[in-house]
């Protein structure tokens, strides 16, 4: 790793999805929260699932109110706005997962995530399953699983759905992950909870951190995110000697704003060794379990 830090602290965005009327006004907003993020200590800052899709407001009601036509509108100004978060991190000297939108790939397009270093560099992470939803969208589904080795030690994501499927998240940890991004985007609390819940355990399992980011209001001029329920949280494995309850910081439902914690990386990997249980370690006892992290991708990200 070309990091490896014994702490870092982690901010994460329960994120309002607005209307910008430009894509100045828009920018205006980003910048307003990375130094709102970054003001507070963070090193990282971690925004939702599909928070670039507030970007289909600048096409008017033909294109907002059009769920193809909101992909394409937001995918063909990728570039655009990754310049816009690529700037702020540098500015700030911090990491920001930026909120993740539609990418073109092939004729149809991808939910993408990408991971802004302070050096300019970036990383890239696409959904890997799709909801029933994202279906119906015509959105496919992603190939490859990374993990990104950076100043502040191995990062991986898994985006939201995929958060509730163990193996993925078990192949980044395997693959030296030591703190696992969940951007999320959930219309209803159960589909939060789903997912919270998915968080909790994959940092049980894995003896890692999760970090879940959700998108919060009505945005009712998009069928795609008209309503959004959730609540940002920091979560480690339940042990005395780090958390009792496996809840470094926590938000509250449906309020934008950010919540932040210190999460200590070098107690982590005490815990793998010495914690009160070993679920690391352990779970190769698991009846077909097999090493998975081979098959992920480790990316140098400055």
């Amino acid at each position: 790793m070309s990091g490896a830090a014994d702490t870092i602290v982690v901010a994460a965005a329960q994120y309002p999805i607005d209307a910008p009327e430009s894509f100045a006004a828009w920018a205006d907003k980003a910048a307003r929260w990375v130094a709102q993020g970054a003001g507070g200590g963070a090193q990282l800052l971690v925004f939702p699932e599909y928070g670039a899709l507030e970007i289909a407001a600048l096409g008017g009601r033909e294109v907002s109110a059009d769920l193809r036509a909101t992909l394409a509108f937001v995918a063909d100004r990728a570039e655009a706005v990754g310049a816009v978060w690529r700037g702020l991190a540098a500015r700030h000297a911090v990491h920001i997962l930026a909120p993740s939108g539609p990418e073109r790939c092939g004729g149809g397009f991808v939910n993408s995530a990408r991971l802004y270093g302070p050096g300019g560099g970036v990383g890239i992470q696409d959904k890997l399953i799709v909801t029933p939803f994202e279906r119906d969208w015509g959105m496919s589904a992603g190939s490859v699983q990374r993990v990104f080795d950076t100043a502040l030690g191995r990062i991986g994501i898994a985006i939201c759905y995929d958060s509730e499927f163990p193996l993925l998240v078990r192949g980044l940890a395997e693959a030296g992950a030591e703190v696992v991004l969940i951007p999320s985007c959930t219309e209803h609390r159960s589909g939060f909870h789903r997912v919270r819940l998915s968080a909790m355990a994959r940092a049980l399992e894995g003896q890692i951190a999760t970090v879940m980011s959700p998108t919060v209001g009505n945005a009712r001029w998009s069928p795609a995110v008209d309503r959004n329920s959730g609540a940002a949280g920091v979560f480690v494995p339940p042990d005395v000697a780090l958390s009792m309850n496996g809840v470094l910081a926590e938000g509250r439902l449906e309020e934008a704003g950010w919540i932040s914690a210190r999460i200590d990386l070098a107690g982590l990997r005490r815990l793998r060794e010495t914690g009160e249980m070993r679920n690391w370690r352990d779970w190769h006892l698991q009846p077909g379990a097999t090493a998975i992290g081979g098959a992920v991708e480790v990316v140098p990200l400055a």
